[in-house]
């Protein structure tokens, strides 16, 4: 997590030493959470309100393997663990960008919303081919 910083008091002998990782982390009150649920995972990045990454989680980037990862319990834990992240950022309000057709969709907003951050709106944009994929040609016996 980068490099620690050790500062020592000038002109004291043994003085006392702190280790500060980073300056201070940004703070947001309002922003959008994009969820990406597929058959396979899903992925939750919150944004500021400009569209700048703040923080993001996934299934996968907890710890969930193969299989386990496109499950609603897996979608939730995320929810949770991004929630608890976003909360420490300051973080009181959102509105939620829907993308995918996976298991996770409604239990990482159901989780979310358990820590105690207000959502303003949930939009769905899971995209829709217009004419689809290319019928097979009949079979020639």
């Amino acid at each position: 997590m980068g490099k620690k910083r050790i500062t020592t008091a000038a002109g004291e002998e043994g003085a006392k030493t702190t280790s500060s990782s980073r300056g201070a982390k940004k703070r947001i009150e309002r922003g959008t959470l994009y969820i990406r649920s597929t058959y396979n995972n899903t992925a939750m990045l919150l944004a500021d309100e400009k569209g700048n990454t703040v923080m993001w989680s996934s299934a996968g980037a907890m710890g969930f393997k193969g299989a386990k990862k496109g499950t609603p319990f897996a979608a939730g834990k995320v929810g949770e663990a991004l929630a608890d992240k976003a909360i420490n950022a300051g973080l009181k309000e959102v509105g939620v960008v829907v993308k995918g057709v996976g298991a996770g969709r409604e239990s990482s907003i159901r989780s979310f919303i358990s820590k105690g951050v207000t959502i303003s709106s949930i939009k769905d944009e899971t995209p829709v081919p217009f004419n689809g994929p290319k019928p097979p040609k009949p079979r020639r016996v």
